[in-house]
């Protein structure tokens, strides 16, 4: 468990990198981010590639940046 929450946070913090949007997310929130990013990612794209801690890295990275993006729009920051 402590793994898929450090590999998701390093999956959020990616997606946060890749949009712009990592300075205004705190830690928590990439956590959060790269596990739901990750969920909805393979749910999307399914679970091709290389993985860690049950989680393909490239779909949870495309999800976690489409989770980032709507999240970020629905609050506003830019």
């Amino acid at each position: 468990m402590l793994w898929s929450i450090i590999v998701g946070g390093l999956i959020g913090l990616i997606a946060g990198a890749i949009t712009k949007k990592g300075g205004s997310m705190g830690v928590i929130a990439n956590i959060f981010a790269g596990l739901i990013g990750s969920s909805v990612g393979q749910s999307l794209f399914g679970s091709w590639g290389p993985s860690l801690a049950g989680m393909s890295i490239i779909p949870s990275i495309a999800g976690a940046v489409i989770v980032v993006a709507v999240v970020s729009f629905l609050l506003g920051k830019k």
